[in-house]
């Protein structure tokens, strides 16, 4: 790549655009990055202002010293006095100072006078190098781990966070944040794949775990306990009210099954008797707990209750039932929909300031900031989990952390980073020309006067 240089002599790397007046050219075109560090801003245009002003100053006070200089010096030879001598000492070395300390300032920005004097420019020049130090420096000083631990423990954020969560304002803003930020989740998410997702996991867990001896196990608790008389004292009441409701259909329906050579009437007779029995079992059946028949129920219910821990042939077909019930499009579409439907109820929640939700998360968050407030060892712990946590980063990501730094410095345009660092401490440095004129001028009346004693 061919290598150029801009006017005051920074290297542009033949980069199109790379000059200043490339540039200048980029900025009055509208081409210039959206976002640029090194551009100058209202705030730095003002500083840029004082450091104006006070260079006139600085560059004041040397013209004032080579003004008294050479008046002292003619008054000296036109026989004024030895005052003159003195005079003329501490302006010369105020010149010298002013001019030492203007070549020094200005050293850093750019070259003096144009001049290709070394080690001059320094900002532009060494802005990558100051960059990777700046980089180090930080990392070094401020991202060790040692450094981190410490700081991290002076601060005590165990016993801040507990303050802070103790309090009833931060219970309802952490509240309404975390709301905030579930809807948000909960809308982001795409109610298919989530639903998809919620529908393979029940499905497989279902598909991995072996139903039947459970159910065995839940169904001889029930029948041990009774709890099954319930639905059997319901099931025989709907029965006989059925029976009483529906007595013609019963009995045209045990007519219709007899056989055709039979008398109608006979079939009718046969079926008011069919039902009368049928009635009065269930009846029966409803009004005696002890009914033969609801032993043979419990019976039954027992052994299969045995059955599905330990009869290998019933919890297969428990299985295989399982596995077509899961199979069924209308079980799948039920489990997908589920997803919908507490989707809307947490929506819900959240938004509503009053729900049980919102409530209970407020006193969970209260009920925390107490106990870190009052527990040491909880603070502690919480202490030793930000300390590791924060050691982790700086220790595992330092080098990505420090790179960003010297990235982006490599990144900023030379001739501007130079001009905006300028602006900055501009101001301050000119106050060192200011000096420098003021200690050389005393310090060269000072040797004047020592050498005019010596040598007297």
């Amino acid at each position: 790549m061919e290598r150029t240089t801009s006017h005051d002599g920074t290297p542009t790397d033949g980069v199109p655009g790379g000059g200043p007046r490339e540039r200048r050219k980029g900025r009055a075109s509208g081409t210039r990055p959206a976002f640029d560090p090194s551009a100058f801003t209202a705030a730095d245009e003002e500083k840029q202002r004082g450091v104006r002003r006070m260079k006139a100053i600085a560059t004041g006070a040397l013209l004032l010293a080579a003004l008294v200089f050479a008046l002292a010096t003619w008054a000296e030879r036109s026989g004024a006095g030895a005052w003159a001598g003195y005079v003329a000492a501490a302006a010369e070395a105020g010149m010298v100072g002013a001019l030492a300390d203007w070549f020094a300032v200005t050293a850093l920005f750019k070259r003096p006078m144009g001049l290709p004097i070394p080690h001059t420019a320094i900002i532009p020049t060494k802005k990558d190098q100051l960059g990777r130090s700046l980089g180090d420096f930080v990392g070094d000083n401020f991202l060790s781990e040692e450094v981190v631990r410490r700081r991290l423990r002076a601060v005590g954020i165990g016993d801040r966070l507990g303050a802070w969560l103790a309090r009833p304002e931060s219970a309802d803003r952490l509240t309404a944040e975390l709301s905030t930020a579930l809807r948000g989740a909960l809308t982001v998410l795409r109610d298919a794949d989530v639903q998809a997702v919620v529908g393979e996991a029940i499905t497989r867990r279902a598909q991995a775990r072996e139903v039947a001896p459970s159910l065995g196990r839940m169904l001889e608790r029930i029948v041990a306990d009774g709890g099954h008389r319930r639905a059997v004292d319901l099931v025989c009441a709907r029965a006989h009210d059925w029976l009483v409701w529906h007595s013609d259909s019963v009995m045209e329906a045990v007519a219709g099954g007899a056989p055709g050579w039979t008398p109608r009437f006979v079939d009718r007779r046969v079926g008011e008797r069919v039902y009368k029995e049928l009635l009065r079992f269930v009846g029966e059946m409803r009004d005696m707990p002890d009914h033969p028949a609801r032993e043979a129920l419990d019976r039954f219910l027992r052994d299969f209750a045995v059955d599905l821990r330990s009869d290998d042939e019933t919890r297969a077909r428990v299985e295989r039932l399982k596995s077509e019930v899961l199979a069924r499009d209308e079980v799948q579409d039920l489990i997908a929909s589920a997803w919908s439907s507490v989707r809307a109820m947490v929506v819900a929640a959240a938004e509503d300031e009053r729900s049980e939700l919102r409530l209970r998360v407020r006193s969970s968050v209260l009920s925390l900031g107490a106990r870190l407030s009052a527990d040491g060892g909880l603070r502690g712990k919480v202490d030793g989990w930000v300390e590791g946590a924060a050691a982790h980063v700086v220790t595992t990501y330092r080098h990505e952390i420090t790179s960003l730094i010297t990235e982006t410095v490599e990144s900023w345009d030379a001739e501007h980073t130079s001009r905006k660092i300028e602006a900055h401490i501009g101001r301050d440095l000119q106050f060192i020309r200011i000096n420098g004129t003021v200690v050389g001028a005393l310090a060269g009346l000072a040797i004047h006067t020592v050498a005019h004693v010596l040598g007297g």
